[in-house]
């Protein structure tokens, strides 16, 4: 999946409709508590300013249904811009909207180095209309059509730098490409790395490979757990979804059932019996009566009593899955081993998180696949010592799943 790049274009003096991933956390105020994903987009940015375009800049923030302005405010994209403004060191043009005349006006007026962000493209409903919902009504596609036209007529060149949002037929993502043809349609530099590293490692890994899966969700994660036991050496899972699994083992999974997919145990059984000796489920738990922070905690190994619910790994699992992973060339990492967020249960993903980093500096490649996993990384302060961080959870998964992304092969083959 080879793709041209931004660095393969002459940008001068021409107008560049970059989609970036600026979809920040923020608090209550509407601050940003993250600006992670914007400094991840600086690259791509400055190399179009640096080299003369005027570049647009257009993202989603949030879920906003397009269909209520009031409710949909607190999503604006102003304190990105803001930020983005302060990073450049520059001033960044906020545009009140993302398409219409009053933002045609202010790209006609844009000078050779100057940066543009639009407000939220969520704004409206055209955006997120799903192509095979516009291919069963007219009215839908004319609708999301003559919505991309316009970001697209306002722009020389476009730039898919949004991974987080590659698994989507977004307007925004798809349609204003497509609406594009015969003009360059790049990847940014942060699109090339996440293809770079995901790609390597799932179709050429050195081995031995190693996959760590966790969260909540067996349901979310059938297809990339059959698709990467067709790959790896081991599948380690941790999260609760691995309660799904010890039902269909025949096991007790105590108070836990509660989030026991039952409708998922009969694939989790196959799972099971196509993974073998391949994939890896936890021998203990850190269990308590319920989820409060300093709560007593018990080590149970084996099923779990009726009382307790499994909020962590235990040490015998962390011990075991570090010693796969100390031998590993090659590693993924989708999904926290427990709920990290809350002490104590942020042990065992912060133990993994270590060896992983551990295992790195020893020359492995790591890839952590975005969402909670980049999260729990982040907490331990081990970003900097993974290969790679991906910026997007659910594109991640999709991407390991084996699933093609539209938006990104409708960009220009390198």
């Amino acid at each position: 999946m080879a793709k041209k790049t931004i660095a393969d274009v002459d940008v001068k003096s021409k107008r560049v409709l970059m989609r970036v991933d600026f979809n920040v956390p923020q608090d209550d105020s509407g601050a940003i508590t993250d600006d992670r994903r914007i400094r991840m987009a600086l690259p791509s940015i400055r190399k179009v300013l640096d080299g003369g375009g005027r570049l647009i800049l257009m993202s989603h923030l949030g879920r906003p249904k397009g269909k209520d302005p009031e409710a949909d405010k607190k999503w604006t994209l102003a304190p990105a811009a803001k930020r983005l403004g302060e990073l450049l060191n520059q001033e960044v043009i906020f545009a009140p909207d993302c398409v219409g005349s009053e933002v045609e006006k202010i790209v006609a007026g844009m000078t050779d180095g100057q940066c543009c962000l639009l407000e939220n493209v969520r704004f409206h409903a055209a955006e997120q209309i799903k192509d095979k919902d516009a291919a069963k009504d007219s009215t839908l596609r004319e609708q999301k059509d003559g919505f991309a036209r316009q970001m697209a007529d306002m722009a020389d060149v476009y730039v898919n730098d949004a991974f987080g949002t590659c698994h989507r037929d977004n307007a925004s993502m798809l349609t204003v490409p497509q609406q594009m043809q015969g003009k360059p349609r790049v990847v940014g530099f942060l699109v090339e790395k996440e293809l770079k590293y995901l790609g390597e490692a799932l179709n050429n890994p050195q081995r031995p490979f190693v996959a760590i899966l966790g969260g909540k969700k067996v349901s979310d994660k059938i297809g990339v757990i059959e698709a990467l036991l067709g790959k790896c050496d081991a599948v380690l899972i941790g999260g609760a979804m691995n309660f799904t699994f010890m039902c269909a083992q025949g096991r007790s999974p105590g108070k836990s059932m509660i989030i026991v997919e039952k409708d998922k145990i009969g694939e989790a059984r196959h799972l099971l019996e196509l993974g073998g000796s391949k994939l890896k489920l936890p021998v203990d738990f850190v269990a308590a009566t319920d989820l409060k922070e300093g709560i007593e905690t018990q080590l149970i190994e084996g099923d779990l009593p009726d009382d307790l619910r499994g909020f962590d790994i235990g040490p015998k699992t962390c011990k075991a899955y570090s010693e796969i992973v100390t031998n590993a060339r090659t590693i993924v990492w989708n999904g926290p081993m427990g709920v990290f967020e809350i002490k104590p249960f942020d042990v065992g993903t912060i133990a993994i998180a270590q060896v992983v980093a551990e295992t790195t500096d020893g020359g492995a490649i790591s890839v952590i696949g975005g969402g909670d996993s980049a999260l729990a990384v982040d907490k331990a302060g081990l970003s900097e010592k993974m290969s790679h961080v991906s910026t997007g959870g659910g594109a991640s998964l999709e991407f390991m799943e084996g699933k093609s992304f539209a938006a990104v092969e409708v960009l220009d083959d390198a």
